[in-house]
């Protein structure tokens, strides 16, 4: 289906012409039409498929069709980091491009002239707020904010929020919203917990469902079997051979993001660390560099495997196993984007073993195995990956076995 098929506005439809989009996302043709017919709605989509759009484009159609009161809120989205709140930002802009309507971001950092301009757009009444939970909630608990002109409230990522704790927030905002609202939800999964909330700030949702459990074909998916020692090296290799620009490679915590970034640029390797310590503006320069080509290769914690838009990233290296199987699939998804094809090899040591092995059940397939290269010595025996680890599910307690409880 094409945008112009759609009941959008000219002032969005003439954007989408500038910025060359003309055929719709499965996800977008499905969730389009339903939030311009201002049903609640419920989504399941993953990151990449042009979820974004799919309630951005409507709601800037509602607004432009809807009797609303240009001097209060009229419209929040919600997103659960500020990277994330930062591309709803940036495409906002883009599709609002001819909208007559203004938008403001609400989330944290150390910028002082930020934080004025956040209390400036909340309390003269921007159109749309784009904001992270806990940043919101700290303007409400100083500033007395007028919510009652908001017709429609939106969580993006809504299973990432909850992931992290924004359960309670989330819910506080909601009892300062009118009733009569839309309220459109965004999650990749729809574990119960979705579906409990859901339940307690949605009337009748329709649920747009685009089943994206697997990878797509397009990323060529390897696994490499080795002890935590040999990582280091197996990375350096990688890199070399391929002469790649813009790697992202995904570690589990944030010191083995600094000190592996820190080893890379030892080896002649231009590598920068994105991770939580860093202020705001780092963080922001640190992405500016990346897409722009100046830096090769991002070490990065979870904080960037959903909700970043870098198109052209040929390699994600897995350095750790998530230990959640949709972690997987967001991760390796920040390659083989935009139509384009990738890799993603991800580093399986004897201790991440199970991990790895919940990860191919869920896809459904077995990942290519590559040889351990001679230089770096002696791979894992088949039977340290089988052995029980230490410590998981049975005790010894007075010379018998227990179960944990």
């Amino acid at each position: 289906m094409y945008f112009d098929e759609l009941a959008l506005s000219d002032e969005v439809l003439d954007a989408l012409w500038d910025m060359h989009f003309d055929e719709c996302t499965p996800v977008q043709e499905k969730a389009i039409p339903v939030i311009l017919d201002r049903h609640d709605v419920i989504a399941c989509a993953q990151t990449g498929t042009g979820k974004t759009a799919a309630y951005i484009l409507p709601l800037l159609t509602n607004l432009a069709y809807d009797d609303h009161d240009p001097d209060k809120l009229n419209a929040i989205i919600m997103a659960p980091t500020r990277e994330l709140a930062q591309q709803i930002d940036q495409q906002m802009e883009g599709f609002g491009y001819y909208v007559p309507f203004s938008s403001v971001p609400i989330y944290g950092g150390k910028d002082n002239g930020a934080w004025g301009t956040q209390v400036t757009g909340l309390q003269k009444g921007a159109d749309i707020v784009i904001a992270t939970p806990g940043r919101l909630l700290s303007q409400m608990n100083i500033y007395d904010i007028d919510f009652s002109g908001v017709k429609y409230f939106i969580l993006d990522e809504a299973d990432r929020m909850l992931d992290m704790g924004f359960y309670d927030d989330i819910m506080t905002i909601v009892r300062k919203l009118p009733k009569n609202r839309q309220t459109i939800m965004f999650s990749a999964t729809m574990p119960p917990k979705i579906r409990q909330m859901a339940k307690a700030i949605m009337r009748r949702p329709v649920e747009v469902q685009i089943a994206v459990s697997r990878p797509p074909e397009t990323i060529n998916q390897m696994s490499a079997y080795l002890y935590e020692a040999q990582k280091p090296g197996f990375v350096q290799l990688a890199l070399e051979g391929r002469n790649l620009k813009k790697v992202i490679i995904f570690a589990g915590k944030k010191q083995k993001v600094k000190d592996l970034a820190r080893t890379l640029r030892t080896l002649k390797i231009d590598a920068r660390a994105m991770h939580s310590d860093l202020e705001q503006s780092e963080r922001d320069q640190v992405m500016l560099d990346f897409r722009n080509g100046k830096v090769d290769v991002l070490v990065a914690t979870d904080v960037v495997s959903r909700g970043i838009d870098v198109t052209d990233v040929p390699l994600v290296i897995n350095y750790d196993v998530p230990h959640d199987p949709e972690d997987y699939i967001h991760r390796i998804g920040r390659t083989a984007r935009a139509e384009n094809s990738g890799e993603a090899i991800t580093l399986v040591s004897p201790e991440d073993a199970r991990y790895w092995k919940r990860i191919e059940t869920f896809i459904k397939q077995p990942i290519t195995r590559l040889p351990l290269p001679d230089v770096l010595g002696d791979a894992p025996q088949l039977n340290q990956y089988t052995s029980r680890p230490k410590g998981s599910g049975m005790a010894r307690r007075k010379g018998k076995f227990r179960k944990r409880s």
